[in-house]
């Protein structure tokens, strides 16, 4: 359990019938840069159909004793925890957007300015079982 302070929320009408969810560790300084760089995904997101784009910076995110966000994304000192979604219409749509995605140039990564280790990223593909 943990607080997210948002920092980037793009959405568009649509209901979401499938997530894609990850947490990286970002280093503290990089926050801006970070911030820039999910803007400009959540571009790339939007524009292959997904219907939200969210990006959360810690805020209040405790330590556990067996394990936390921390634990799970290898978070060294220096560095925060971002906890990030992305909402689509169904499992189809983020397929094929995903595809899309991995073409456009827009998402070409920039190996000399890179706010974070892509290797530590947690992520993955979920299908909603409560929506309230």
């Amino acid at each position: 359990m943990g607080g997210f302070d948002s920092i980037v929320d793009d959405r568009a009408a649509g209901a979401t019938g499938y997530v894609d969810g990850y947490v990286v560790p970002v280093p503290e300084d990089n926050k801006e840069a970070y911030r820039a760089l999910a803007q400009k995904a959540s571009e790339v997101f939007r524009d292959y159909g997904a219907t939200r784009v969210v990006e959360a910076w810690a805020d209040d995110v405790p330590d556990g004793k067996v394990t936390d966000y921390s634990r799970a994304a290898h978070r060294k000192d220096g560095e925060t925890i971002v906890y990030s979604w992305v909402e689509w219409p169904d499992k189809e749509a983020r397929t094929k957007g995903w595809e899309k995605m991995m073409a456009d140039e827009r998402m070409k990564p920039d190996p000399d300015n890179t706010p974070f280790d892509g290797a530590r990223m947690i992520y993955g593909g979920f299908a909603p079982i409560v929506q309230a």
